[in-house]
């Protein structure tokens, strides 16, 4: 039964991951629709009555009436449920030279429509887009048409796209059939195209938020039971699982220690080598001179000793002047200094790649033994060395 429940988890995550493949999975702005609202709309209107209904349907020249300003108002309040509620006012002109009732009009007249109508958003069906909002419709509303006022059955169709949570275009027609066809009253379409307001708006997450919502939800559900789960098996103390842990956990902790024992004594070693080239002490020199002598000698010999021992060890050598003398002559006797300090641990076999050198001249006295102080012979020796410094194990 516990491995049909982690299958079921583990399904319920892929299903997640396809569906929100490109969206993290969370509740965004995106997810997040107007549900209901108040909506006002200005607009033009076309008025067809050539009375041959969809014959020339799209003859706008012979056919359509239209003025050259805004001709339509509307307002409309609209349901979470898909449905709305909307009064329309138009205004129109018959053109003269127009087909108005299958025969040319002779004069211009004036047309005027008031309408209420029940629509429904089709989006509740295919689905919500948050830009895109198809409708249909049914009312009743008053014409006055070709001079005979006359009351109307009417069926819409549009639709309205939307750039924003308030604005937006609406295009819809509408057929308009007489209640009664006494005095000659016909049937008409009425195309519309407008811009539209929203207000009072209350939004609600979209179909595809709910998925999510309950995705989470799902999700979140899991993880409690496993935490329960979890903590079920804590509290009862499973004999062997607990042994096994605290074996696992003696393992580990051995092993940690060996290493610690491992590193200390890695630490430890390299103490012990930065230890014994500092106690070697440095080379020193005669006044003057770059020779390396007896003493000098004794301690490049050990320190070749131990660089053969650590094949790893690199050294850098500096070399260094006392401050008498010219400094351009000090900077050439301190490289002569270091060149026979390296020439000496080459000799002794020391690979080339394990050194490298560098002549400081007086620059790095190690007391206060510069030109304008006094001193004696001792502490001007005291600056007249060659030292090792560690690059590398």
């Amino acid at each position: 039964m516990k491995t049909i429940k982690v299958i079921g988890f583990l399904m319920l995550l892929l299903a997640a991951n396809l569906t929100f493949a490109q969206d993290e999975l969370q509740i965004t702005a995106k997810d997040s629709i107007v549900q209901s609202s108040w909506i006002f709309g200005v607009g033009f209107n076309a008025v067809d009555d050539s009375g041959n209904v969809f014959d020339g349907l799209f003859n706008v020249g012979d056919e359509w009436n239209m003025v050259p300003f805004p001709s339509r108002v509307s307002i409309g309040r609209y349901f979470k449920n898909g449905l709305g509620i909307e009064a329309i006012g138009t205004y129109n002109k018959y053109k003269e030279g127009n087909i108005i009732d299958a025969v040319i009009n002779p004069v211009d007249i004036n047309y005027y429509g008031i309408d209420g109508r029940i629509t429904y958003d089709l989006n509740k069906i295919i689905g919500q887009t948050g830009w895109f909002d198809p409708y249909v419709g049914v009312g009743a509303g008053y014409s006055d048409a070709n001079n005979l006022g006359r009351g109307t059955y009417n069926a819409v169709v549009g639709f309205r796209t939307w750039f924003s949570d308030r604005w937006g275009l609406d295009f819809n027609s509408t057929g308009k059939w007489a209640m009664s066809q006494g005095d000659g009253a016909s049937n008409h379409i009425q195309h519309a195209a407008g811009v539209v307001y929203q207000f009072g708006i209350e939004k609600g997450l979209s179909k595809r938020g709910e998925e999510k919502l309950e995705l989470l939800a799902a999700i979140e559900k899991e993880k409690q039971r496993q935490t329960d789960s979890i903590t079920e098996v804590n509290r009862l103390k499973d004999e062997a699982l607990l042994a096994e842990r605290l074996e696992k956990e003696r393992k580990e902790a051995v092993l940690a220690a060996a290493e610690k024992a491992k590193l200390d004594a890695l630490n430890k070693r390299k103490e012990e080598i930065r230890s014994r080239i500092e106690n070697l002490g440095y080379v020193y020199f005669d006044l003057n001179s770059s020779t390396i002598k007896g003493k000098s000698k004794t301690i490049l010999d050990s320190l070749s000793v131990i660089m053969k021992e650590i094949p790893t060890l690199k050294l850098k050598i500096n070399s260094h002047t006392d401050s008498r003398g010219a400094s351009t002559y000090n900077d050439w006797l301190s490289q002569r200094r270091v060149d026979k300090t390296n020439e000496y641990l080459l000799s002794k076999g020391i690979s080339d790649d394990k050194l490298i050198t560098e002549a400081y001249g007086e620059r790095l006295l190690l007391n206060e033994c510069d030109d304008n102080t006094y001193c004696s012979e001792e502490k001007h020796a005291v600056n007249r060395r060659s030292e090792f410094e560690i690059i590398e194990f």
